[in-house]
């Protein structure tokens, strides 16, 4: 591929992971992340709800966290609340453990119910919130073919089990079906890839290097990349993007480990995120 075709596909794949960030169920309209209490929790925006959401109903409904784990959700007739855009108001209420959560709308907010470790919570949007609506871009390095990497790929069977800490504290265990290794100044480097879920057909990389901190997000970005091939993979450095909680309080992220830390500047792919006032 030549460099202008190179741009132009980095800039269309940037344009569409702008798209995703500023849609109105995007990571940018978060404005809460409330844990639950096992058993009853009432909701709404009067002080006397358990969890208290400004702009709900003053008194939304009840959310039960029963001892199963099971989350039910009993919302009050004159809320004109929705379950999953129906008006209805009883309903199990699955987490996003599943691929299709029940979201809960009012107005322009919804939420829809989180597990961490085991701990339930819920995910808070509002396609008004102001991060949404005064978002104006990204800061980006520039584009540089020689930051899309071939990598030598390094399987491991079974898996490297990586464990990488949350910014709630969790730890999340991860599958990592080998590793890329790659040279650059010299030096050789290497990360573990790793498996979201099971038969993910991309692998993701959760990395931090010598730009961490000072150009770009502290405390990691992400890459996603095609499934190895002939023995090699594709890093390619310019799709390096901040995770959610660069941009938002109300996100859970994980962290970059230890194994994908690297004493080498990146320099491409997104900047540190900067709210414009």
């Amino acid at each position: 591929m030549d460099s202008d075709s190179y741009q132009r596909e980095i800039e269309a794949w940037h344009a569409a992971r702008i798209e995703r960030l500023t849609a109105p169920r995007g990571w940018l309209s978060l404005v809460g992340l409330e844990w639950l209490k096992p058993g009853m929790n009432r909701i709404g925006s009067a002080a006397d709800n358990d969890v208290v959401l400004a702009k709900a109903p003053l008194h939304l409904g009840t959310l039960e966290w029963s001892a199963d784990g099971t989350l039910t959700i009993a919302l009050d007739p004159a809320s004109g609340a929705t379950i999953d855009g129906k008006p209805t108001t009883h309903a199990v209420l699955l987490d996003d453990s599943h691929s299709a959560p029940t979201e809960i709308g009012f107005g322009t907010m919804t939420f829809i119910a989180i597990d961490r470790g085991g701990r339930k919570g819920l995910r808070v949007r509002d396609s008004e919130a102001a991060t949404r609506t005064g978002f104006s871009g990204i800061e980006r390095f520039p584009v540089d073919p020689a930051w899309r990497v071939i990598a030598e790929w390094q399987p491991l069977d079974p898996p490297f089990q990586l464990a990488t800490g949350t910014v709630i504290g969790t730890i999340e265990q991860y599958p990592a079906p080998g590793k890329a290794l790659f040279q650059r100044d010299g030096r050789t480097f290497e990360l573990y890839p790793v498996l979201e879920a099971p038969g993910d057909e991309q692998l993701f990389l959760i990395f931090a290097d010598a730009t961490s901190g000072k150009e770009t997000h502290g405390a990691a970005r992400f890459l996603y990349a095609d499934m190895p091939r002939s023995g090699g993979i594709v890093l390619d450095f310019n799709r390096a993007y901040n995770p959610p909680c660069a941009f938002t309080a109300y996100a859970t992220c994980p962290l970059a480990p230890p194994e994908n830390r690297l004493a080498l500047r990146i320099p491409a792919g997104e900047k540190k995120y900067t709210e414009k006032q």
